[in-house]
């Protein structure tokens, strides 16, 4: 169950019904919880008052895309009958843009889409006449009195696409869950107690997560002796954890130019991060100029972000993930605690204090007893 976020969920819902209605665009990386947050706005709007629609799972063609969508919709169509629905792409394009913008409810009230991974409908402006399928989208809906809400997964794409458009689409990053929504969310799995032990928990869980709501619940939903084992486990291949980072590492890369050079700079930031684009050229053997286009092509689908000049993973878990299992052989168990606990000491400067708790005063003499602990190396 997803944790629920009623401070993002005000501001979409806020953004909708405002006066002047503006079109939220949700942006995050993997685990952020954009389709949970979707599927939590149908759920707050009621049955029947709205349609949430996954261009990931439907977009095909453009007429089998507006026939599915059509087909499922509460709202009533003002376009042709099904029985005339086979045409061209071009048309049934049209007709979809046509049905975006002015189908309304059976009792003639405006109409909510909730539409999820809106860059799927890309896959469109491979036919004909449909170059520019996703900006004739953006400024049709625009153009509509019908509420929306989109989301994608690639937030520099959705930064570029939105450059020079019109400003009723606002961008909203999916904000990572603070230290007290976590503990919230682990409570709702059954984790809560009162020795005090849960919010330290809550704490850890929440710097290895990054805050992520679906790294947290899958964790969560491990925990049987301490956070970092819980981590080191869910990491193993097959397990939870890593179906869900492979499916984020597949996705992204299979959306970018140059997948196997791609792989190969992923893993050198996964040995060391905060490479120079001369560093990375070097170890990956190629000119500067070609690695500038790679490193440009991993940025433009959010697996990677510069700072000075200096790259590095934009998901610490991913770059965990791709440390472990880009070499010939799985990991063993062995493995997997190691670079778990490496993972937590480097992660736990940026916990904040347990939640409840003033900040841990530096004359401090006695430290609290724990009955886990967080590494065990030399």
């Amino acid at each position: 169950m997803a944790p629920e976020r009623p401070a993002i969920e005000r501001s979409i819902l806020a953004a909708c019904d405002s006066a002047a209605p503006r079109i939220p665009l949700l942006v995050g990386g993997c685990g952020s919880g954009r389709t949970s947050l979707l599927r939590r706005i149908a759920d707050i709007l009621g049955v029947g008052r709205s349609q949430y629609i996954d261009a990931e799972r439907a977009a095909s063609t453009p007429e089998a895309f507006w026939a599915a969508v059509e087909a499922a919709s509460p709202y009533v169509s003002r376009t042709s009958p099904a029985a005339q629905r086979r045409r061209p792409p071009r048309a049934a394009y049209d007709s979809l843009l046509t049905f975006f913008g002015q189908a309304r409810t059976p009792e003639g009230g405006r109409s909510t889409f909730l539409i999820d991974e809106l860059f799927e409908l890309r896959t469109f402006e491979s036919f004909p006449g449909l170059r520019g399928a996703l900006r004739e989208l953006v400024g049709a809906l625009t153009r509509s009195a019908n509420r929306f809400v989109l989301a994608t997964r690639y937030e520099n794409r959705a930064r570029r696409l939105l450059a020079g458009a019109a400003s009723r689409v606002e961008l909203m990053r999916v904000p990572p869950l603070s230290p007290a929504e976590t503990a919230s969310a682990l409570a709702r799995l059954g984790l809560d107690d009162a020795s005090g032990g849960h919010a330290e928990v809550a704490r850890l869980v929440h710097v290895l997560a990054d805050g992520r709501p679906a790294y947290v619940q899958t964790i969560g939903a491990a925990l049987t002796s301490d956070p970092v084992s819980a981590l080191a486990s869910q990491l193993a291949s097959g397990e939870p954890l890593y179906q869900t980072c492979r499916r984020c590492y597949e996705q992204r890369l299979g959306r970018a130019r140059g997948y196997g050079a791609l792989k190969a700079i992923l893993q050198l930031l996964a040995d060391e991060e905060r490479l120079t684009l001369t560093e990375i050229a070097m170890r990956l053997g190629r000119t500067p100029g070609s690695t500038k286009d790679y490193l440009l092509w991993l940025e433009d689908v959010d697996l990677v972000r510069v700072e000075r000049k200096r790259y590095r993973f934009r998901d610490p878990l991913l770059r965990l993930w791709v440390r472990l299992h880009g070499g010939p052989t799985p990991p063993d168990d062995a493995d997997l605690l190691r670079e778990a606990q490496e993972y937590a000491v480097s992660r736990l400067p940026l916990a904040e204090p347990a939640l409840g708790e003033p900040p841990e005063p530096s004359h401090r003499a006695a430290v609290p007893h724990r009955d886990w602990s967080i590494v065990e190396i030399d």
